[in-house]
This record gives structure tokens, sequence and C-alpha cells, in this order.
């Protein structure tokens, strides 16, 4: 079975390419936890975070942003003695500045989901990949989500940041063509 070569090496890896990476995410919550975990990752391999992300999960209350955006600094200093995540306040904190800028687009009647789709028209970006080389690291549409998410009081999302997301959520179908999910996520 082909796959994009980036996923090889480990099960973990290869189940969430072939399950999850690529598939459209539409749910406010799970896109909240994606674009958090994304920013973790900065500076870092997405497997690292990719292994932690039950701890994330558990560490940050199931990345419940009503629950998040009250964190005072007891619990960051709990966050921050957690080996089981990335123990980087800057990191921490910007969670918190997340969750607290997801609230606020939500009390202006805006919901998450609608808010990043945007950047796509609402719709998954098909592409034909042939090679990772021809995968960019970042397009003008990652620059304006990056731009916009910015302006909205979010932290660590730069448009590779945001790019990452974009392929991660489904807004683009970045499997290589010869890659049997490629086929799988393409829309009419």
């Amino acid at each position: 079975m082909q796959r994009c070569p980036w996923c090889e090496g480990f099960d973990l890896y290869r189940n969430y390419h072939d399950t999850e990476w690529g598939v459209p995410l539409r749910d406010d919550r799970a896109l909240f936890e994606l674009i958090n975990l994304e920013g973790a990752q900065a500076g870092l391999s997405w497997s690292t975070v990719l292994k932690k992300r039950e701890s994330y999960r558990i560490a940050f209350d199931q990345f419940d942003p009503e629950k998040i955006a009250r964190y005072d600094e007891r619990k960051v200093v709990e966050l921050l003695a957690n080996p089981g995540i990335v123990r980087n306040r800057l990191k921490v904190a910007a969670t918190i500045l997340n969750a607290q800028a997801f609230l606020s687009l939500q009390d202006k009647g805006q919901r998450f989901g609608h808010f990043v789709w945007q950047f796509v028209n609402g719709q998954t970006q098909q592409y034909q990949r042939r090679n990772m080389s021809d995968v960019p690291a970042h397009t003008a549409e990652s620059d304006a989500m990056s731009q916009a998410l910015k302006k909205a009081g979010f932290k660590f999302v730069g448009s590779t940041i945001c790019y990452a997301f974009m392929q991660a959520s489904g807004m683009v179908n970045d499997h290589l063509v010869n890659c049997h999910r490629h086929a799988a996520l393409t829309t009419p």
C-alpha cells in the first residue's frame, strides 16, 4: 500500500495518516485542539506531539475552551511540570490565550470552524502533488489565515503552522497522488 513518505517510521504515524490526516474536520472543539497541537509542534516534529496527544487531552481538560480560558498561574505551574506535554511556558500561555480568543469569536457569533474554513471557501482544495518537494510550507491562504487568527488574538499561528493545520484538518488534500488516501479524499 502506497503512503505519503512522511508517515513511515512507526505505527502511530501510519495510523494517523491513514485515518485522520487530511480528513475534513469541521467540529469547533476538534479544530481548536488541532490548532493548539500544531502550535505546540512548532520547532519540533509532529511525531513528538502525536505521541503526547493523549497526555495533552488529559492535561488540557479535553481541550475545553471554557475551562482553559480560566487557567491561572497555579494551573500553568502544574502544566509546566507535566512530562506528558511540551513544557514550554510560551506554548502553554498561547493555549490559554487561544481559548480566550476562541470564546471571543463565539461571543461575536462566529463559529471557529466557519472562521478557519473561510480561507478555502468552505471546500477542500484538491492538489495533485507528486513529490514531497511539491508541497509548500505555506500558501497565500495560510498567510491570510495566520494574519486573521493573530488579529483575533491567537498565538503560535504563523503561516507554516496554519498550513500544517490546513493539511491535517482536510482544508487541503496534500496526500501525494500515488498515496492510497489521495483518491479517497478527493471530492468531486
